[in-house]
């Protein structure tokens, strides 16, 4: 599956169909946070550029409501987010692990989780 590079305004309608399953345009855009709702319209251009992208896909019609439902996971669509911020660090993790510390966006305690899906990771592979 090749890698799909959202906005927010992008993400933020995959993530009601992520939520939510197949949606009609209309359900997508009633399902958006009402502070800062876009307007119906601006909801239905973005939904045509995600098919465009390939990110989701329209199942069926009915009556005039388009049905759509995506075509990526979240997980993928996180994946490639994490891909191409670590992109803007040179490939370095180190680097960008150093500048969440010095954010103080990045705790003892998310190291700690992070140790241990480290570990887990490590212990599945070996099997």
């Amino acid at each position: 599956m090749a890698k799909t590079s959202l906005t927010r305004p992008e993400l933020q309608i995959m993530e009601a169909l992520w939520t939510r399953g197949a949606s009609s345009i209309r359900e997508i855009h009633e399902a958006l946070p009402d502070k800062g709702r876009p307007a119906f319209t601006t909801v239905q251009t973005v939904v045509y550029r995600l098919e465009k992208k390939g990110a989701l896909r329209r199942i069926k019609r009915i009556s005039n409501a388009t049905i759509v439902e995506a075509a990526i996971s979240r997980d993928h669509a996180h994946t490639t987010i994490v891909d191409e911020l670590l992109s803007l660090f040179g490939g370095r993790p180190k680097l960008l692990m150093a500048r969440l510390v010095e954010s103080g966006k990045l705790t003892l305690d998310d190291i700690k989780e992070a140790e241990g899906a480290l570990r887990k990771l490590k212990k599945g592979r070996q099997r």
